[in-house]
């Protein structure tokens, strides 16, 4: 018996008949002879010749793909990927299969722009479907871009064209359709520059059944979302929520006898280089005021710092009718005579006057006959001071004081 073995698929050859014209498909060939115990013959005479091997068809590249690999031998593999955007659908490798014709064993694949889908790259590339053909009809597709927590995604527009009105692009802070909205945008004009404030952001596109265009390519990349610097410390008062993070507010309140100077309440903006909506506002003791409130404390201007040289203040303390106003000081230190604190019992310098205090002293106190106390702060050339004084309203009875 002869046996002939081309590559792994056997070709068993035997008797008095002369053999076809055989060829190897690749650069090596195996030949096996046996015999057995009877009927000897006169065997046989082959000869072989080097021959060039016929290789697969160069496969085609597929739209908005690349090649890798340039050899079409049998056993040959060639891969394919696609350009940042488009989705492989086939087979990212074949292969250069044997035989009498060569071909493929899967045929190339194809590059799409997909509907849709969940995309994990620190940056990449989101595209309308058929891009940069126009878009099919009736569509509702939704990309999650989906960072590690602390990222945003900074995103930018390349190519934009919709129906207007109809066609539209929307972009959401947050996995949700009813996520907070960072942009919506229908026409030909090329969207600006957006930064979500989460790691988790949503790209919506909807398209009717009418009037395809050509879409968008927008890129994205992740950004570390920074916290807003701390307000701390923020003297004479105290700030409310502790949370700096993009997107948050947090607001001022002053401690009383002050007041604030500034916006109450800031947001923390979304970018690069994160900051608040407004500088910072300040607690300061005012130097001129209407007071209504029942109660308060009233500081000397800069308190707890010294007060200014040449300076004149006047506050206008105003309690419910029927009452009169009680005033103590718990803190007096100015220079004496010179610089001092006048009380009226009334509402401006032709009403009786209740007092002037200056030195060093406290636990100075006035009562008024009326629900209203004009209070005047004068300090000259030299020497600065401090005061503090409380005062609250308290019913006058028909024989008070």
């Amino acid at each position: 018996m002869i046996g002939i073995f081309i590559e792994r698929n056997p070709s068993l050859i035997s008797g008095t008949t002369v053999p076809a014209l055989l060829n190897s498909t690749s650069n090596q060939l195996y030949l096996h002879f046996q015999s057995d115990i009877s009927v000897a013959a006169a065997g046989y005479h082959l000869e072989y010749k080097t021959v060039g091997l016929t290789t697969c068809p160069e496969p085609l590249i597929p739209s908005n793909g690349i090649k890798i690999g340039d050899k079409y031998l049998v056993n040959d593999v060639v891969s394919f990927g696609c350009e940042p955007g488009y989705t492989l659908q086939g087979q990212a490798h074949i292969s250069c299969m044997p035989g009498t014709v060569r071909r493929w064993n899967y045929p190339p694949p194809l590059c799409i722009a997909r509907c849709g889908g969940v995309l994990t790259d620190l940056n990449s590339v989101v595209l309308s479907p058929g891009f940069p053909g126009n878009y099919p009809s009736n569509l509702d597709c939704s990309w999650q871009i989906l960072l590690p927590i602390g990222y945003g995604a900074y995103i930018q527009f390349l190519n934009f064209s919709t129906e207007a009105n109809h066609d539209y692009l929307e972009i959401r802070n947050g996995q949700h359709h009813i996520s907070s909205l960072i942009g919506q945008f229908s026409g030909a004009d090329l969207p600006p520059t957006l930064l979500s404030t989460t790691h988790d952001t949503i790209v919506h596109f909807y398209s009717d059944h009418s009037e395809n265009r050509k879409g968008f390519k927008l890129t994205y990349q992740a950004y570390e979302l920074k916290n807003c610097p701390d307000p701390h410390p923020f003297y004479n008062g105290f700030v409310v929520n502790a949370d700096y993070s993009v997107g948050q507010s947090v607001s001022f309140e002053c401690y009383p006898g002050y007041i604030l100077i500034g916006e109450r309440i800031l947001t923390c903006h979304h970018g690069i280089n994160r900051n608040w909506n407004h500088p910072f506002p300040r607690c300061e003791a005012p130097c001129a005021l209407n007071i209504t409130s029942q109660n308060g404390t009233i500081y000397s201007p800069g308190y707890p710092n010294e007060y200014p040289n040449s300076k004149d203040c006047t506050w206008l303390i105003t309690v419910p009718s029927g009452h009169g106003v009680y005033i103590n000081f718990t803190l007096l230190q100015t220079e004496p005579v010179n610089d001092y604190i006048a009380v009226w019992d009334g509402p401006d310098q032709n009403a009786p006057q209740l007092g002037v205090f200056s030195g060093n002293t406290a636990l100075e106190s006035a009562y008024s006959s009326t629900n209203q106390v004009l209070i005047k702060f004068h300090s000259d050339f030299s020497t600065a001071g401090f005061f503090v004084l409380n005062f609250h309203g308290q019913f006058v009875s028909a024989n008070a004081w």
